[in-house]
């Protein structure tokens, strides 16, 4: 049995997560010497080959996927545990990690993380915006303990805590043709120039659904990764795009968009989802913190 120091993990995980010994080193602002010493330190405690370089980065040999799974495993222990003692001071301190997507971050920010600052000031919130596909992986290796996502794909290391029906509807600016109608579809849409999030988020990931069932292919004018970059586009009158209501819920009160349902099954029963890690135990400050999301995303659902 071979005996290793336990804090030499850390570089090889940061090493596999960031793709490369320079970037793990960036992120742990030491030099990449620093990094490779202890990643070849570790394999000489071990006697094992634990990364393999390869054309497009970084990835972990059988014996270092171990180690990597031996670390998360620690991770989530440490969590735990942290998050028992926290129990015992009450709420007076301590911090949440939120990764959401960036439709239901002004939701987030107007709603639930100013009403909790209100009651819990000393708990402070780390809010992260990214797409569906990089909220999963955060909350399945614990970067962080809650998710709000669209549409999410199913996954045995998630579960929902909470979830609402959410549909997708195009959205037009103020002289669009559109602005007044009843319903509007994926065909007729194509008529007009569309601009489309790209394929790491939730919302493009449904709408390749929806063009499957409809036996159609929207052509992007513009994609992009920023929803505000869609709204601008709407709302300067250059075409259409589509998103949930919830997204635009500013622009739809000033009057700068417009939104129309899409005669489309998929579209019209799409969901947005509360999530965490399947068998974490959230600290007693996301435990709460949950609670308010649920009480506000219930009030914005009843308010339209």
């Amino acid at each position: 049995m071979h005996a290793f120091h336990d804090s030499r993990v850390r570089y090889l995980y940061e090493t596999l997560s960031c793709g490369s010994v320079r970037a793990a080193a960036d992120k742990l602002g030491i030099a990449p010497s620093a990094v490779s010493r202890q990643i070849s330190l570790l394999e000489e405690e071990l006697q094992a080959t634990l990364l393999e370089r390869q054309r497009k980065g970084v990835v972990p040999t059988d014996a270092g996927q171990l180690l990597i799974d031996y670390y998360q495993q620690h991770m989530a222990h440490r969590h735990d545990m942290l998050a028992k003692i926290e129990s015992l001071r009450g709420l007076n301190s301590g911090s949440v990690s939120v990764a959401s997507g960036e439709g239901f971050a002004q939701a987030m920010i107007a709603g639930p993380i100013r009403q909790f600052r209100q009651h819990y000031p000393g708990v402070s919130i780390s809010l992260d915006i990214a797409g569906t596909t990089e909220i999963m992986r955060r909350l399945r290796e614990d970067e962080a303990e809650i998710g709000l996502v669209y549409y999410a794909p199913a996954d045995v290391h998630i579960v929902s805590r909470w979830s609402a029906h959410e549909p997708l509807f195009a959205v037009v600016g103020p002289e669009h043709p559109l602005r007044h109608a009843q319903r509007t579809s994926l065909r007729e849409l194509t008529a007009w120039p569309i601009a489309l999030l790209n394929g790491i988020y939730g919302i493009r990931q449904l709408l390749e659904h929806a063009e499957r069932t409809d036996k159609i292919r929207l052509e992007a004018a513009l994609t992009t990764n920023l929803i505000h970059v869609l709204i601008s586009f709407v709302a300067s009158n250059q075409g259409v795009t589509l998103l949930p209501r919830l997204a635009v819920s500013t622009e739809l009160a000033a009057g700068r968009v417009h939104t129309v349902p899409v005669d489309n099954a998929a579209l019209q029963h799409a969901t947005v989802q509360l999530i965490t890690r399947a068998g974490r135990h959230l600290s007693p400050a996301a435990n709460r913190f949950m609670q308010f999301c649920i009480h506000g995303m219930q009030a914005l659902q009843t308010a339209r």
